[in-house]
């Protein structure tokens, strides 16, 4: 069928440049349309449960609101980890999905669930879902600054223009204010004055409220004219809330301002952001809609900031601190150049090896419409250009012009041994249908070999699936261009002088190498495969001395501090340090911008904690760095410099950090997850784990979450003072929440700005537990008061700073990074540390998490799926054989490929990754289709010395066998290393390239690259020799009966 469709395709010329035209057109609006981005989409998808609970502490936060709906979402269909976080006045609720769970349909679930779940929660607390963003959805992080305004305004401008403003952009789940300060009204309230004008902290409250308001008396008519009535009475500024009336006493009213002073203060704050040492800002955060392309979410954001900016107040400045488009461009960047350089690399091997242009061209033709031929397919399938689309491109580049090679040298060695009155069409047309099956067989193989890929599961299937997508899509177009476009092409270009093989240069000298070789392999064949055997031994060498680990680290270009200082302190404090370290930051040449955050964002998808630092380093260029220096040298200068009593200092990348926060909750390379049910014992272990970890060679920081090292003011009512004063507890608690917790009461309206307006004591009062205890009063039902120290106990205690945990298990993380060492020798020696060193007790486990628990789950996976796709191969090269012996010899080229892999390898130094075993089951593919080339050449050699033995009437004999093969793979050797150079030299400008993404490409193109040189060394010399040897027992047995092509025939008649 494949030989007829070759014919077909050679006499229908017009037709197939028709359909390739169209195809090529196609391509072009494929490649103008398909979106751009650095990286697929790596998050889960996941759906947060973000509540408010104001004023209240984690433990309350925990047992109240994050413990009953953790445990309502467990049962949600398809979710696979719920992850909860409770924190001072705040409760996350993450809940991760299994791969392919589409968003919405996830959130409708959680809504469903969370209804049921809402009734268990306190008044008044109203759980809410958080945006439809994905994980790694901070693409645009800016600074909103002015010379000459406070941060207050700032912060003003942020959340009352440009968050709405932003949010409309197409594309955006949300913009997220931090940093700066939020304007709050305070009625800071002298308990004493209180008292003497016998009001209670309740009066006040209730004043407050009835004070603000606006209502609306339906219309009246006057003068046959409609009017709509209004009562006019929010409250717009101090002045007004000094003025609310409280009481009447003696005909003199008693105002707010009698017994308080009003203020314009800041409101608490749980995030700080600055910008490079030199002072706080206010800041946002553009978050990228889940499904959505990063790269059009950006550009549509600062169009709308173009749009907006002559409307902000004057001198207001958007500093972006944090662009992904740049990483984009930059990724993109390398990989087309990468693209072109392999492009023009695989056309010179063309062109030297035929020395015919016009034959090259059939090659040169037929590369980029197989690069467009997928890029339809990507369009249809929605992928994006990113780094791993690219890559898996780039990687078949060489390989996808090896038909076109084999089939053009075919037809020049046909042309030259043609009849003179024999048609050129016939000799061509008989030429490619010669080799074309087998050649289609080939490239359907390197095609197959892929299919473990899309086996790989979460973060590596997510990275990986479309590398192996476009890899699929570029071979199966050279595969079908090989039967149709190539034999039309060759009819048109293959014509005029063609050199004869024996004067080619390269030829005649690739011949003069290879024939003493091949001349000494058959007089000893079985110490030829004696030696490959020990070569192959040998490379146990080092196979045993390559390390292991999940991914390379990929250079975004942008550096992630992520410090963690012990919990309780304060967030004046912490943003004193944030600029300390900002500035040291700033200080190295390296360094353009420095943008620190401590704290969380207003955003449902910042869960951080107080103690938690953020700071983004954006690098210069690296042709502006100081000589010599790179960035593990910059990681190690910034970590010396940045060394603070109680901080522990982590590195990453931002995209990096948020995967790995999302996916596992770690932000560090490696963590260690303690499990069990109460958290003195988690904290004990958690700090014996960190203990023993510090020891491990390699560990550059390890911190365990200090858990019970929050600071209380306790305040506990005595049930036996309550009932002697017919109190409540709930009439206590009221008054902590108001007097010492600064109540929101109310709201104002001031124009398109909304402020809240808080209730509380004044400093001196609350300024130590004796001063509450003696000045805070509690009313009584005869309307007196008491002090609070009558009814309660106050005293300093310390508590959980915050609580995590795992589907509904109380949680410790211990985060490690690690420098200088493999992930996998790391954590096989840091297991047996802790093995000795740590006792569990019934009830508590480690769970070893971060990049570790994603390189363990693909190697499972690998582990069953890659020997299946060798028996797929062994099938497919069976189906073209059709014979046990020639499938087996072609699938004994695969561990010969394994030696120059390995070798290469160990000797730059790399590590065993999934990236790494991506490059090995490529080289499965493009080495079995070298030895199916081998044994193409060889057969066809075979059978002609058969059918010349036949006619002279003579046995055919072991030296028929031998000049058999001498021919076979001597006289056509430069097919065979048009192949190899092609797919070598389409590597070659990956393995040399530093852009963006170099980093993965380098560790799938190195095994490719060594594995290529090995396979292509052993299979000119052992399948030659195993051939003799397989053939040779044939010959002497008389038993087999050799097919003898009908093309070989025709030739020699």
């Amino acid at each position: 069928m494949i030989s007829a469709l070759i014919r077909w395709s050679s006499r229908n010329l017009f037709l197939i440049l028709i359909g390739s035209v169209l195809a090529t057109g196609a391509g072009i609006y494929a490649v103008r349309n398909v979106p751009l981005d650095a990286l697929p989409d790596l998050s889960d998808t996941q759906v947060i449960i973000y509540t408010e609970y104001s004023g209240q502490a984690p433990q309350v936060i925990e047992d109240q609101v994050t413990y009953p709906l953790s445990t309502s979402m467990l049962s949600v269909p398809r979710s696979k980890i719920v992850r909860g976080f409770s924190f001072f006045g705040v409760s996350f609720v993450y809940v991760i999905f299994e791969d392919g769970t589409d968003i919405y349909w996830a959130r409708t679930r959680v809504l469903e669930y969370l209804s049921g779940a809402a009734r268990n929660l306190p008044a008044g607390v109203t759980p809410t879902l958080g945006p439809d963003a994905t994980g790694v959805g901070w693409v645009y992080q800016y600074a909103v600054m002015a010379a000459n305004r406070t941060l207050a305004e700032t912060r003003a401008t942020q959340d009352w223009q440009l968050r709405f403003a932003l949010a409309k952009a197409e594309g955006v789940a949300e913009v997220a204010s931090v940093g700066g300060f939020v304007r709050q009204y305070s009625v800071i309230v002298d308990p004493r004055r209180l008292k003497g004008f016998d009001l209670t902290l309740s009066k006040l409250r209730d004043a407050i409220r009835a004070s603000n308001m606006d209502v609306g008396g339906r219309v009246i008519e006057l003068a046959e004219t409609e009017y709509m009535v209004r009562g006019r009475g929010y409250l717009r500024g101090v002045r007004d809330l000094e003025q609310i009336v409280l009481k009447s006493e003696g005909g003199a009213p008693v105002l707010l301002r009698d017994v308080a002073r009003v203020e314009l203060v800041p409101d608490e704050r749980r995030g700080v952001t600055e910008l490079n040492g030199e002072g706080e800002v206010a800041s946002g955060i553009a978050i990228q809609r889940y499904g959505q392309n990063a790269l059009s979410v950006i550009e549509n954001v600062k169009a709308r900031l173009d749009d907006i900016k002559s409307s902000l107040p004057a001198g207001t400045e958007i500093v972006p601190v944090y662009d992904r488009s740049e990483l984009i461009h930059r990724a993109i960047a390398t990989l087309k150049t990468t693209l072109i350089e392999e492009s023009i690399i695989v056309a010179l091997v063309c062109m030297i090896f035929l020395l015919h242009a016009r034959s090259a061209l059939v090659a040169i033709i037929t590369l980029p419409l197989g690069v467009l031929i997928a890029y339809i397919c990507m369009y249809a399938l929605g992928l994006s250009s990113n780094i791993m689309s690219l890559g898996g491109i780039a990687i078949a580049i060489g390989a996808m012009v090896d038909a076109a090679i084999v089939m053009i040298e075919n037809a020049h060695k046909h042309l030259e041994r043609a009849p003179p009155d024999k048609p050129r069409s016939e000799v061509l047309i008989e030429a490619a249908g010669e080799v074309g099956p087998a050649l289609f067989f080939s490239l359907l193989i390197i095609t197959v070999s892929f299919l473990p890929i899309f086996t790989l599961e979460a973060q590596e299937g997510r990275l990986f699936k479309p590398l192996a997508f476009t890899k699929t899509f570029a071979m199966a177009a050279a595969a079908i261009l090989s039967i149709t476009l190539v034999p039309a092409l060759m009819m048109l270009f293959v014509r005029g002088r063609i050199i004869p093989e024996r004067r080619n240069p390269v030829n005649r000298f690739l011949i003069w190498i290879y024939r003493p070789v091949i001349s000494l392999v058959l007089r000893a064949k079985m110490l030829t495969i004696a030696m490959a055997l020990a070569l192959l031994a040998v490379t146990a060498y080092p196979a045993t001395r390559i390390g292991s680990e999940f991914m390379p680290n990929l250079n975004e270009g942008t550096l992630l501090y992520m410090p963690t200082t012990l919990p309780g302190i304060s967030i004046t404090k912490a943003a004193e340090l944030l600029q300390i370290m900002n500035r040291i930051i700033k200080s190295f040449p390296e360094v353009k911008s420095v943008f620190g955050k401590v704290g969380r964002a207003g955003t449902a998808t910042d869960p951080a904690p107080t103690e938690m630092f953020e700071t983004i380093i954006n690098l210069k260029d690296p042709s502006e760095w100081r000589e010599g220096m790179s960035l593990e040298k910059l990681i190690n200068e910034m970590d010396r410099a940045l060394q603070f009593p109680g901080v522990s200092n982590a590195w990453t990348m931002p995209i990096k950090a948020r995967i790995d926060m999302l996916a596992t909750g770690i932000r560090t390379p490696l963590g260690i997850k303690v499990l069990g049910q109460d958290l003195k014992v988690i904290e004990r272990l958690a700090r014996d784990i960190e203990g023993a970890i510090k020891g491990v060679a390699g560990t550059a920081s390890a911190y365990a979450e200090r858990i019970i090292a929050g600071y209380y003011l306790e305040i506990e009512p005595d049930r036996t003072q309550l009932a002697r004063y017919g109190l409540m507890v709930g009439d206590v608690q009221q008054v902590i929440a108001t007097a010492l917790g600064a109540e929101t009461v109310t709201t104002t309206v001031e124009g398109r700005e909304r402020y809240g307006v808080s209730l509380r004591y004044s400093r001196d009062v609350r300024s130590d537990p004796q001063a509450i205890a003696r000045e805070t009063l509690v009313p009584l039902a005869n309307g007196s008061s008491i002090p609070l120290g009558q009814v309660a106990n106050v005293r300093i205690t310390q508590g959980p700073a915050s609580i995590r945990t795992e589907n509904a298990q109380l949680a410790a993380y211990i985060y490690i990074d690690v420098r200088d060492r493999d992930l996998g020798g790391y954590v096989s020696e840091a297991r047996k540390a802790v093995a000795e060193k740590v006792t569990f007790p019934p009830g508590y486990h480690a769970v070893w998490s971060g990049q570790y628990e994603y390189y363990e789950r693909a190697k499972q996976r690998l582990a069953i799926v890659v020997p299946l796709t060798l028996i797929i191969i062994l099938l497919l090269l069976y189906l073209n054989f059709r014979r046990i012996a020639e499938t087996l010899i072609v699938m004994l080229s695969l561990p010969f490929a394994l030696i120059g892999g390995l070798w290469m390898m160990w000797w730059l130094g790399f590590n065993m990754s999934v990236a790494v075993a991506v490059g090995f089951i490529a080289l499965a593919g493009v080495a079995a289709e070298t030895g199916v080339i081998m044994l193409i050449y060889l057969d066809h050699a075979l059978s002609e010395h058969r059918v010349r033995a036949e006619r002279e009437g003579r046995t055919f004999s072991h030296h028929d066998l031998n000049a058999a093969i001498m021919e076979g793979a001597v006289e056509r050797v430069r097919p065979k290393m048009m192949t190899v150079c092609a797919i070598v030299a389409g590597l070659l400008p990956i393995l040399w390239s530093t852009g963006t993404g170099s980093e993965v490409m380098q560790r799938i193109a190195v095994p490719m690259i060594g594995g290529m040189l090995s396979s292509t060394v052993l299979t000119l010399v052992v399948i030659p020799a195993i051939y003799a040897v397989v053939k040779g027992h044939g010959v002497r047995q008389r038993e087999r009966d050799w097919p003898i092509p009908s093309s070989a025939v025709v030739r020699d008649v």
